[in-house]
């Protein structure tokens, strides 16, 4: 399967979101900083599964249909930073979807996260990540999860890795570095935690109008996965 994740730039790169799905044949997109009040409800051959409401800076994910059968959503406050408290940018920080695969006939769960920005602390960072694994464990226990999005959390990557790996997920970079408009806020900052699947590779594409590059993660499930069954 194929997902992109973009952090839109207050939906600045919206307009480039047809190409993208077009371009990298895409099953699953989720976005970031988007606003959920100008999203189509469709993206190419993509259906919109869910989008916050709340949000100045929204979520929404998006699900090729011919593929997936969609179940539950569910949107979901974590631990705020004193940034949320005094801009209110973000009420929700994940958002998810519970879906069957119907080429394979694997549930998956997938989510779109954003993490607390800079100016919060990778302790509350590493909150905000273990609490949405355990809200999207909740949507499907014992299925593979795929969660991807603006982690902020260029910094301690190892750390971060081992932190992920000891709490049952794998923690995916990306080939190149995803935010590198200013000179010292630069690195991996849009990655993939997942657990059931083996990650393929996690690509940086090409530079659009946010300051955020997309990364299209390629994954397949994980044979050891308890809910394999053969190809239909």
């Amino acid at each position: 399967m194929r997902a992109v994740s973009y952090n839109l730039r207050e939906h600045k790169a919206s307009d480039e979101l047809e190409d993208l799905v077009q371009r990298y044949a895409v099953d699953l997109l989720c976005l970031q900083e988007c606003d959920a009040s100008d999203l189509p409800a469709t993206v190419g051959d993509l259906q919109l599964a869910i989008a916050t409401q709340e949000n100045r800076l929204g979520l929404a994910l998006y699900y090729r249909e011919e593929r997936f059968t969609a179940h539950q959503t569910r949107a979901m406050a974590l631990k705020k930073s004193l940034h949320d408290r005094v801009l209110a940018p973000a009420h929700e920080r994940l958002i998810g979807l519970q879906l069957t695969d119907n080429t394979t006939h694997h549930d998956l769960v997938v989510g779109s996260f954003h993490a607390a920005p800079l100016t919060a602390s990778n302790s509350l960072r590493r909150k905000q990540i273990h609490a949405s694994h355990a809200e999207l464990l909740g949507m499907g226990p014992g299925v593979a999860t795929l969660m991807v999005g603006d982690f902020n959390y260029p910094f301690f990557t190892q750390r971060l890795t081992r932190n992920m790996k000891d709490a049952g997920y794998d923690l995916s970079l990306s080939d190149l570095r995803t935010y590198t408009r200013y000179r010292v806020f630069r690195g991996h900052f849009d990655f993939a935690t997942s657990r059931g699947l083996d990650i393929q590779s996690v690509e940086t594409l090409p530079r659009g109008a946010s300051d955020h590059l997309p990364i299209l993660v390629r994954a397949e499930y994980s044979p050891a996965n308890s809910q394999a069954s053969a190809v239909a």
